[in-house]
């Protein structure tokens, strides 16, 4: 496990919307890089962007669900970008997808919440 890293890249807001690229796993060894990100500019819509993480672990998606449950209580959505095959497998074996707006790609989520 050691070596891993996560970044998370802030990405301009744009109609309250705040969006959130992660690179690397999402896992036990990184997600404290995601929970600092998400508490330090709340926002009451977020997406995530998955695109570039290869893998998750059940601390990823634990933290996924707590942002979802930060978002819920505050009033707030949140959305899912970008998730690779082995990661949508997850959220679904997991039956967590259905708390989320999982779009394929960071345009349409972004085109999702707008309109929502």
């Amino acid at each position: 496990m050691t070596g891993e890293q996560l970044e998370v890249e802030a990405l301009a807001a744009r109609d309250g919307q705040r969006v959130l690229r992660l690179s690397g796993p999402l896992t036990m060894a990184t997600v404290s890089v995601l929970h600092g990100a998400i508490r330090e500019q709340p926002t009451a819509s977020l997406i995530i962007d998955l695109s570039q993480v290869p893998y998750m672990d059940s601390s990823g998606l634990g933290a996924l669900i707590q942002a979802y449950v930060s978002h819920q209580r505050g009033g707030g959505r949140i959305a899912l970008a970008g998730a690779n095959q082995r990661t949508k497998a997850l959220l679904q074996m997991t039956n967590v997808e259905q708390l989320f707006s999982i779009f394929p790609t960071l345009a349409e989520a972004e085109r999702g919440l707008a309109q929502s």
